[in-house]
């Protein structure tokens, strides 16, 4: 719903900012704990999670079906075979996709982003986010399951994968932050973490959204490729299973 801005500096008196859509229905998860249940529930069916190894290239075999071939961090190599593969590799994705003959993946980009953390508490009771900047959602507050402020992401287009948090971008961070936190105090910022977002739209582009390609896009039988799931792909990761799983149901 709408909020006008005598309304919410009863709420949020150190907000700056004309008015804001406010969702009382929006919170946080513990991420970790999600991705637990998740792998409690899928080795509670039959699967396994496979660490310290990465899939080296996809094949695509002449009687159906598909090869795929992995390296362990000791160099051993093995080869899986399947009939259905469903291919969320997040970065990698677009380039295993193009081994495969018909698959048509997108471009792929890199856009890092990074969080820095307010030491001291936040005076704010809910998470805050700014309209939108190209490329992301722009720099907005969280709040982790301990009351935790962090500030992210911005965005860095990179050409590598380099998850350090430079501490100078943190000037930037201030300037964005003041835009609807005036009184945030110099040095109360440290860096904290950051993500590289597996982008299927490059700079100066439209945000491109989710691109999930099942047999009905490219052709290829029992194959779902998912490209470009950045955020909010946690948020919707269980909706996004349910709508690959009803892709190779309906296929089969």
């Amino acid at each position: 719903m709408f909020v006008d801005r005598d309304s919410l500096k009863r709420s949020e008196p150190d907000l700056a900012c004309t008015g804001a859509l406010q969702s009382p229905s929006t919170g946080i998860v513990d991420s970790h704990g999600f991705m637990l249940a998740l792998q409690g529930g899928l080795e509670a069916n039959g699967g396994q999670v496979v660490l310290n190894t990465r899939v080296a290239r996809l094949e695509l075999l002449e009687q159906g079906g598909y090869r795929v071939h992995a390296e362990t961090d000791g160099a051993d190599t093995y080869a899986l075979t399947c009939k259905e593969l469903i291919l969320s590799a997040g970065h990698g994705a677009p380039q295993l996709a193009s081994a495969l003959e018909g698959a048509n993946p997108p471009a792929a980009y890199l856009a890092k982003g990074s969080y820095f953390k307010l030491q001291g508490k936040a005076p704010f009771s809910r998470l805050i986010y700014p309209v939108p900047e190209p490329g992301g959602l722009g720099v907005h507050l969280t709040l982790d399951l301990q009351h935790q402020a962090r500030f992210g992401p911005d965005v860095e287009w990179v050409e590598t994968m380099d998850y350090r948090v430079d501490p100078a971008r943190g000037e930037r961070f201030y300037a964005a932050i003041r835009r609807y936190w005036p009184d945030l105090a110099d040095g109360v910022l440290v860096p904290d973490y950051s993500g590289i977002r597996p982008k299927i739209s490059g700079p100066g582009e439209l945000a491109a959204d989710f691109r999930i390609d099942g047999p009905a896009h490219h052709g290829l039988e029992g194959l779902v490729a998912l490209y470009g799931i950045e955020s909010p792909g946690l948020t919707s990761a269980m909706a996004i299973a349910d709508y690959v799983a009803e892709m190779i149901a309906t296929e089969s």
